[in-house]
């Protein structure tokens, strides 16, 4: 089983190596890259391209790593039996599985994603090391072992909002998704927009990248917000003269698509306000 993308997703020969390498050496993927560039999508469609099932873990700050595991509810037991309910006789009616149970108990091999770790504390990624290496974990509540039936595909995302610990870092293949040139978006968005007219989407990308290259941006715009500039331009029917002539406005046309603060908005009417100025 090899990836190479999908017909709605591109991948460029480098993401797919590493994709491949990861499931070969049966490590986790560790994806970082700009948000907005595909890295939660990727794991998606490698599910897809490979016909496995997908079990998301979306991480939070609050997330710990047991509950990927499973959760002993207490309280609801403790209820039950004040309640006098026979369930309570069993422990196991009282355990909910997470989702590495879930894919270490899956009949099939199966993709796990688990999408922005560094969103969780810092000690997160190592209390999963263990799991993560030999596929398998006790459960103390029941005594039993739970070890994975097939070893899943983990891929894991990362913002880089923390720094992740380095005995996590050795365990993973490491991929960045590196900001794509005007060739592969063009290509992405071909898949998106198909059809979408060359002039049009020439003269956009050209404003795009100038807007991304611009010294003292807060936030560049990513690839997903560009998919969406262009549907906006699309329904509004803009032709390429439209948007050449807001080349000496304060903000590109339909602007809140790509700039998402204050800040960069300030940034480029004051290059405009300095540019007539100039004149």
């Amino acid at each position: 089983m090899r990836f190479d993308g999908t017909d709605s997703y591109i991948a460029t020969e480098d993401l797919a190596v590493a994709v491949n390498a990861a499931v070969t050496l049966e490590r986790p993927l560790l994806v970082k890259g700009e948000p907005g560039t595909g890295k939660t999508e990727l794991a998606r469609q490698v599910a897809a391209a490979l016909g496995m099932e997908l079990i998301e873990w979306h991480i939070k700050s609050t997330t710990r790593a047991q509950q990927g595991l499973y959760e002993y509810d207490a309280v609801s037991r403790l209820r039950d039996s004040q309640l006098g309910d026979e369930r309570v006789h069993d422990v196991r009616n009282y355990i909910r599985r997470g989702k590495l149970w879930e894919a270490f108990a899956a009949d099939t091999r199966v993709v796990l994603l688990i999408d922005e770790i560094d969103k969780a504390d810092i000690e997160f990624p190592n209390d999963l090391l263990q799991e993560l290496d030999r596929m398998d974990f006790h459960v103390y509540e029941t005594g039993e072992t739970i070890r994975a039936r097939h070893r899943p595909v983990v891929i894991i995302t990362s913002n880089n909002e923390k720094e992740l610990p380095d005995a996590f870092l050795r365990r993973c293949f490491f991929h960045y998704i590196r900001f794509p040139d005007i060739d592969t978006l063009r290509r992405i968005v071909e898949v998106h927009h198909p059809g979408i007219k060359q002039d049009l989407l020439t003269t956009a990308l050209t404003q795009f990248y100038a807007i991304r290259d611009q010294e003292g941006l807060k936030k560049k715009p990513s690839t997903s917000e560009v998919l969406d500039w262009l549907k906006l331009l699309l329904a509004e029917d803009l032709t390429p003269e439209d948007l050449r002539a807001d080349t000496g406005a304060a903000l590109p046309r339909l602007h809140g698509a790509l700039l998402k603060n204050e800040q960069d908005v300030h940034l480029f009417e004051r290059l405009a306000f300095l540019a007539r100025g100039r004149r």
